[in-house]
């Protein structure tokens, strides 16, 4: 039986498409994909964060793109620009997501519903839809979408964040299965409570509580999750698509 030792050197002028890549896990898995030599483009709504983002990579092949991702035209043609620069797509890291305030199902606003629904589930499709065809049109690629434990748990005053979570996994699993023949691989990662912009708006004694409910007892790191998910992109996990891989500090393991 033949192995496939993970091996940083085969990302070198692999092309990758990210999107939610000016900060937080997305920053984080640009950096180390920069610094391992691949050919990058980023996308996020914060256009002037991204462009001051990618200009700390110190590298000719960034391709920084202001990007909503609810907006289907709009992904659609990301990645057709990515396409005619760099000439291919092999991986991408779907990470744009946003979280609102907590508030109880039975009077959560129904536009703060659409919205997280539209970035944090939508948003993955619309990547999908377009970033699958990139790579077939390659002879295949590795995609990993970020969920959360989110994805597999129901928490109090978080019902669009739950539900897109759990419906990134599915779709993520669906993907998988559409495209396993064609050798596109279609994975998934949950991260726990990161360190991310996503929790600034906690207080120190609201982001101790967090890193808590970790049996860890800290909060994640984003270079934690992006060891996953380099290794997710790599040929070492050439057998593995339709996977959720939990990055939660055994959060799930209760």
């Amino acid at each position: 039986m033949s192995s496939s030792p993970f091996d940083p050197a085969g990302f070198a002028g692999k092309v990758a498409f990210l999107s939610g890549a000016a900060s937080g896990i997305g920053a984080a898995t640009a950096t180390r994909l920069a610094d391992l030599g691949a050919k990058l483009i980023l996308t996020d709504r914060d256009g002037e964060r991204l462009a001051a983002f990618a200009k700390t990579l110190g590298s000719d092949e960034v391709l920084a793109l202001d990007l909503d991702v609810t907006a289907a035209p709009g992904v659609e043609a990301a990645i057709a620009q990515a396409v005619r620069h760099f000439g291919r797509l092999d991986l991408a890291v779907n990470s744009a997501g946003i979280d609102l305030p907590r508030c109880e199902t039975a009077c959560y606003p129904a536009e703060d519903w659409d919205r997280v629904i539209a970035v944090n589930l939508t948003g993955v499709f619309h990547c999908l839809r377009y970033q699958i065809p990139a790579m077939l049109a390659n002879g295949g690629g590795s995609i990993v979408n970020v969920a959360s434990i989110m994805g597999f748990r129901a928490f109090a005053g978080q019902p669009s964040y739950t539900a897109a979570k759990h419906g990134v996994i599915g779709l993520t699993k669906a993907a998988a299965l559409d495209h396993a023949a064609q050798g596109v691989r279609v994975n998934a990662v949950a991260p726990g409570f990161i360190e991310t912009p996503l929790l600034a708006h906690l207080s120190d004694e609201k982001k101790r509580a967090a890193a808590l409910l970790h049996p860890m007892e800290r909060l994640g790191q984003p270079d934690e999750i992006t060891n996953v998910i380099l290794f997710l992109l790599s040929g070492a996990a050439s057998f593995v698509t339709g996977a959720c891989y939990e990055a939660d500090g055994g959060y799930l393991a209760r």
